[in-house]
């Protein structure tokens, strides 16, 4: 076994798993904020300008859930991330390199692979945007869930021990008192995770799936657009190495921009793709079928009535609120993408230098056994 030089898939994908991980958790809080927001609607009673800005919304935590409402679902949310990120990586770093290598075996010998074009940064982002979403969509189903909680129904207190009474002026948005029941919960992760399965089934945990699969544009356009800015920049300074690097300021700066262009872009189906998760969309589905709204822990489809699609989410939005509707939420989401894209970046060559610094000290202690 050689000394390593250079990282393999699985070094760049531990590498982009951590330096997701460390951008995500610096942000968590607009995390929260950003994902409520986007699921708010009028059947939940915070679809008004005040209660949906930035201020508002944190406001609103520190009010009904205490300083730790800012992390609700942080373990899960760090597990999705490091899961996605390491998923996307290993997988873009694989096919990415293994188009190479075919391009290059097409070209003379000694002479190197041409830079590989937009278009296909952009298939090949997006085929790993896919792979990873597969695998890893249920723990984000999960994390969604923990992040919303009950605020969508009003103020609710957490799990207690016994049964207890639902409170006075406990109301659900229809207007009815809610069970007992449904004011414990249990909001860990296996216990959301078989709330989603007493409502949706086994398969509520792919909820959004379909439009999880259309947003794998984002990341390839964002990394598509990184490389290819990066590739221009590096040519430009007379750098021929494959190997060169970016200042850190520079990834900052190229990763905050490529982020916000694929955020800008993707917007309207990061929201439906929330409200699906969420069950915001259900509320909205039954209300306007003139049924029941739909009860926590109790199945949520009956008589052939299925979960609704992005398209309907994004039609029924358009209806209520016009173009502007589809951007609820953006000035959050636009700050904590482009926040943690761009830290992202700017740490994700130092994760790739411990990774390849691990990998080196792997080898020399094997390299000393007798």
């Amino acid at each position: 076994m050689s000394k390593p030089t250079q990282l393999t898939p699985f070094g760049y994908a531990l590498a982009g798993a951590l330096g997701g991980c460390f951008s995500n958790a610096l942000v968590y809080p607009l995390d929260i904020v950003k994902t409520r927001i986007q699921a708010a609607t009028a059947e939940s009673g915070a679809s008004d300008e005040e209660k949906l800005s930035i201020l508002g919304v944190l406001e609103r935590i520190l009010r009904e859930e205490g300083f730790m409402g800012y992390y609700k679902g942080f373990m899960a949310t760090m597990l999705n991330t490091f899961s996605m990120q390491y998923a996307y990586f290993f997988f873009y770093s694989f096919v990415r390199s293994s188009y190479i290598k075919r391009l290059a075996a097409k070209r003379p010998a000694g002479s190197a692979a041409p830079p590989l074009s937009t278009a296909a940064e952009l298939l090949l982002g997006a085929a790993a945007g896919a792979m990873a979403q597969i695998f890893t969509i249920p723990v984000a189903v999960i994390a969604t869930r923990q992040q919303i909680g009950r605020s969508l129904d009003g103020p609710k207190k957490p799990k207690s021990k016994g049964k207890g009474k639902a409170a006075e002026g406990d109301v659900e948005s229809n207007g009815s008192v809610s069970d007992g029941e449904e004011d414990e919960y249990d909001d860990s992760f296996l216990g959301v995770a078989r709330e989603i399965i007493a409502e949706e089934g086994v398969s509520g945990l792919w909820l959004g799936l379909k439009p999880g699969l259309v947003l794998t544009v984002n990341p390839a356009i964002t990394y598509g657009m990184y490389e290819r800015v990066k590739s221009v920049m590096l040519i430009a300074k007379g750098e021929t190495n494959a190997n060169a690097k970016l200042s850190p300021w520079m990834a900052f700066t190229v990763g905050a921009l490529s982020k916000a262009l694929a955020t800008v872009v993707t917007y309207p189906y990061i929201m439906a793709k929330v409200r699906i998760q969420a069950r915001s969309a259900d509320a909205e589905d039954a209300e306007e079928e003139h049924l029941s709204l739909p009860k926590h822990n109790k199945p949520h489809h009956k008589s052939g009535h299925h979960h609704v699609g992005a398209l309907t989410v994004l039609a029924r939005v358009w209806r209520r609120n016009g173009f502007l509707g589809w951007y609820q939420g953006m000035s959050a989401q636009l700050i904590k993408a482009v926040v943690t894209q761009a830290f992202l970046f700017m740490s994700k060559d130092q994760f790739e230098h411990w990774a390849l610094a691990i990998m080196v000290l792997f080898y020399r202690l094997r390299s000393a056994k007798p």
